[in-house]
């Protein structure tokens, strides 16, 4: 990776939020540096410059020339290692560089990119899964890449490319288990259930006929023992001319 030239400045330290807020109005972002054989140092730099840089590039991975003001060394070679955005706007609000040397290895987590359409997906209909978005490599400065690339035109249903497949650049070391997944293509979703057929709806209606027919039989017998009030009525006069006519029975049984 070529690095690119940034300017920076030195920044007092603040314990309010208020300088804070202030520096970003006015168009800079602070920010700090680190390394092994020097003390962590607070900087500010031009938020428009720094994000001109980040824009031009395929990831955050950034390798700065540094120069500072006032500083003792013209240039300080420095990675971005981590940067802070705002969680609304995403505006950048902090960055940490790593300083390092140009002969010293280093660590990075570097994004993974696949390239080509894979054949699972273009003649089968498979679904490619990305698995793993980031590798960890090893190597100097100069030979870290932006990204690593992954060809899958090859990758039928039911492959994996696994991270003791990929071919790391020249000069890059991919660090972590030879096994784990990578890439790999999966076969087609299975199709959703269809709807209920036409014979179960059939035999659904069979059944609620069933049951109206067994209602309607239920209300039938409830009307036979249930009389109308018509007929209620004329059986109940019927009755009390009965019990007139057994005290008159009985008169005409002592005369005798």
């Amino acid at each position: 990776m070529k690095s690119v030239p940034l300017k920076a400045f030195p920044r007092a330290v603040q314990k309010h939020r208020g300088p804070l807020k202030q520096l970003r109005s006015n168009g800079r972002v602070p920010a700090v540096i680190y390394g092994r054989q020097t003390a962590p140092q607070n900087l500010e730099i031009s938020a428009r410059e720094f994000g001109d840089l980040i824009h031009h590039h395929v990831s955050e991975n950034l390798l700065v020339d540094l120069s500072i003001e006032n500083d003792a060394r013209t240039k300080r070679l420095a990675l971005v290692q981590e940067l802070q955005r705002h969680p609304i706007d995403g505006k950048i609000v902090h960055v940490d560089f790593h300083e390092v040397a140009e002969n010293e290895k280093v660590t990075v987590q570097v994004p993974v990119e696949t390239v080509g359409e894979a054949a699972g997906v273009k003649n089968s209909g498979g679904v490619l899964e990305h698995v793993l978005f980031k590798l960890k490599v090893r190597c100097l400065p100069k030979d870290l890449p932006e990204q690593i690339t992954v060809d899958v035109t090859a990758l039928e249903i039911g492959k994996t490319i696994h991270i003791g497949e990929i071919t790391a650049p020249q000069g890059v070391e991919i660090i972590g288990d030879r096994k784990i997944p990578v890439v790999s293509v999966a076969a087609p979703r299975a199709e959703e259930e269809v709807a209920p057929t036409a014979e179960a709806k059939g035999a659904g209606d069979v059944e609620m006929t069933k049951e109206k027919k067994e209602e309607a039989e239920g209300e039938a017998k409830a009307g036979e023992k249930a009389p109308a009030k018509g007929e209620a009525k004329t059986a109940e006069k019927g009755a009390e001319k009965k019990a007139e006519a057994k005290p008159a029975e009985a008169k005409a049984e002592k005369k005798k």
